[in-house]
């Protein structure tokens, strides 16, 4: 293993390890119910997102140590293959990033939970990255099939995750600060721990904010499927009722801030992206680089997106002589799959492949992309990565990366020259992580 493919991967290990649910639970626990004011009643533990069995093991482990006294319950989904060992909390494992039945199954369950607290109990969320998708459950007259259907086409329409969930919040009995909503109710006490995988970190877009108030209406879902051109035909009748009816006022819009005045709702955002990429900076300033942290918001299309950060590249290494630099970002990029078209691989695989075709006249350059859940995309690896010594094999190889690009199918590329980053699921998720080095 060369020293550049090294720190590349070191840099992103620091990444994912600053973002720990088995760290950061127990510490935020011990400032929320700090000793004295631990939870007296009932304490039901609810949840979503590839971060949340960890969580809620962890969780779990902290109130046998700290909280004897205290029952803890109830139940959490995660995506396939991201559960994680616990004994009073159920976990249920369900599709991601369609949804499935096992996903509106555990849903329910999360719902029936919310309906049964008393004043007094305390109902802890832990919500994460991919949550929106396995807290589906539809409100009423909408279908399982009805919102998978939904969500495979805001996928191909190339919907940004925001636009996506805005959608999602207002067909949901859950998302969209509906889950607090039934805990306010029933006079509970509702604190919700959230590792953020969203831009700006708010809570109300982090797994689309099931315990916070949200910002969007019912028109901002109807105008995000007008500007797709999502209508009859890709969307189900039950789905466009609904929202027209939201629109007439006939259902409720989802939680407003003027709902939450006097409750006992607090939202605590435990893990972000911008944490990560500071963990990465600090570590790469132990090997002789100057981190250059690009920013944490940085979306668009996948390939553009490489294209840019080659050119930023390309104008650091005018600049600066003498300094080697890291040049670290994060942030959701899109890929838009043109019709006829399958294609291999994730965004942070495409964007690694249009900034190696990119940066052909720098072959200095080394690079990584990976998401910080561990799944980029498709298939099962996080990411990819490069060096100049991959520049070479690909030389050698007779590759031709233009070619794989324009068929998005960069898992092909990379895998070819075993380039490709495969951690398994991190059981974390704050986004994707970018770095470049620039000798």
């Amino acid at each position: 293993m060369s020293q550049q493919e090294t720190i590349l991967k070191n840099a992103f290990a620091a990444a994912v390890a600053v973002a720990d649910p088995q760290k950061i639970v127990p510490q935020y626990l011990a400032k929320i119910f700090p000793v004295g004011r631990e939870p007296k009643g009932r304490c039901v533990v609810v949840g979503a997102g590839k971060a949340s069995a960890s969580m809620a093991s962890a969780l779990e482990s902290y109130s046998k140590a700290h909280w004897p006294q205290v029952h803890v319950e109830g139940v959490v989904l995660t995506r396939y293959g991201h559960s994680s060992p616990t004994t009073h909390i159920r976990i249920i494992e369900a599709g991601h990033p369609v949804p499935d039945q096992a996903g509106m199954d555990g849903a329910k369950e999360v719902y029936r939970l919310a309906t049964e607290l008393q004043a007094g109990d305390v109902l802890i969320a832990l919500v994460s990255g991919g949550g929106s998708s396995l807290l589906t459950l539809p409100q009423e007259g909408i279908s399982i099939t009805d919102m998978r259907q939904t969500t495979e086409a805001l996928l191909r329409s190339g919907a940004p995750i925001e636009e996506m969930n805005v959608v999602r919040k207002h067909l949901s009995a859950i998302l969209g600060g509906n889950l607090a909503r039934l805990a306010i109710a029933r006079g509970a006490q509702v604190e919700a721990l959230l590792i953020s995988d969203v831009t700006g970190d708010s809570p109300a877009d982090i797994a689309s904010g099931p315990c916070a108030a949200d910002y969007s209406t019912y028109q901002d879902a109807v105008d995000i499927l007008a500007k797709y051109g999502l209508g009859e035909g890709s969307i189900p009748a039950s789905v466009l009722l609904h929202l027209n009816r939201g629109l007439a006022g006939e259902v409720p819009e989802t939680l407003k801030t003027v709902d939450l005045q006097n409750s006992q709702v607090n939202n605590h955002v435990i893990a972000t992206a911008y944490k990560s990429l500071e963990a990465a900076a600090d570590y790469i300033c132990t090997q002789g680089y100057e981190p250059v942290i690009l920013g944490d918001t940085i979306t668009g299309e996948a390939q553009d997106v490489g294209a840019n950060q080659a050119a930023m590249a390309r104008e650091y290494l005018a600049s600066q002589t003498e300094k080697r630099l890291a040049l670290i970002s994060g942030g959701e990029c899109t890929v838009t799959m043109p019709a006829g078209l399958k294609g291999r691989g994730g965004r942070c695989s495409e964007y690694l492949l249009s900034l190696f075709v990119a940066s052909g006249d720098f072959p200095s350059i080394a690079a990584l992309a990976a998401d910080t859940d561990g799944i980029d995309g498709s298939e099962k690896n996080a990411g990819a990565w490069f060096t100049p010594e991959i520049r070479k094999a690909v030389g050698e190889q007779g590759l031709l990366p233009v070619q794989y690009l324009e068929q998005h199918d960069c898992y092909g590329f990379f895998a070819q020259l075993d380039a490709l980053v495969e951690t398994g699921p991190t059981l974390t998720n704050v986004n994707d992580f970018r770095i470049i080095l620039l000798n």
